[in-house]
């Protein structure tokens, strides 16, 4: 899918200094950062999630039950 994305001349300046460096075209540098962008935001979110009982005195299991009780 084609999309468009507005640059800054210095930007794209710097693409070309970096694809022509790498051997690649504009597009795959683009395409690169994007895939590593969304890769760390997908882990930044997996680990917000880890710890999140961390403050919590109920036991996690007990709090299940409790909760299942209520259906």
């Amino acid at each position: 899918m084609q999309t468009l994305v507005e640059l800054l001349d210095t930007e794209l300046e710097a693409l070309d200094r970096l694809a022509q460096k790498e051997n690649v075209s504009r597009s795959v540098l683009i395409e690169r950062a994007i895939h590593a962008f969304l890769q760390k935001s997908d882990k930044q979110t997996r680990a917000e999630g880890f710890g999140l009982w961390g403050d919590r005195v109920v036991d996690g299991l007990d709090f299940q039950q409790k909760v299942r009780g209520e259906w």
